[in-house]
């Protein structure tokens, strides 16, 4: 199988609110747009994320139509951590998880978007990176 592109397709309550986090704090832009939806996509990060209203019609399957967020981590890999942990908080983002380390090398920070959704950003500290582990 090739796969052409990657998109994570996510229900909320209000898209342009997800969608506003996404382009201010994370650097995602506009890719197409309706009503009901955003799809944004990213210079670097490789995937576009899709914003759907809850409750659109046209959701299949229906039974599992409702809100994303529980359980969800959407995750960036990112160099410089502690700088844009520091950028995002001040603009005023809401922290879930300040800068912490993990023992086997994870260093991870956490945000919240209008809608719930976490965010967060990780870099491997020096030697511990999965592909040098």
């Amino acid at each position: 199988m090739h796969i052409n592109q990657s998109a994570i397709s996510l229900n909320v309550p209000d898209v342009e609110a997800s969608a506003d986090f996404a382009r201010s704090n994370f650097g995602f832009q506009d890719q197409m747009s309706s009503e009901g939806f955003v799809s944004l996509g990213h210079p670097t990060a490789g995937v576009n994320l899709i914003f759907l209203a809850t409750g659109l019609a046209t959701f299949r399957p229906a039974e599992v139509a409702g809100a994303a967020g529980q359980g969800l981590l959407l995750v960036f890999v990112v160099d410089g951590l502690d700088a844009e942990f520091a950028r995002i908080q001040a603009s005023g983002a809401r922290v879930v998880t300040a800068p912490e380390t993990e023992p086997w090398g994870e260093r991870f920070c956490q945000f919240a978007d209008p809608n719930g959704l976490i965010w967060q950003l990780v870099e491997w500290v020096e030697g511990t990176s999965p592909a040098t582990s």
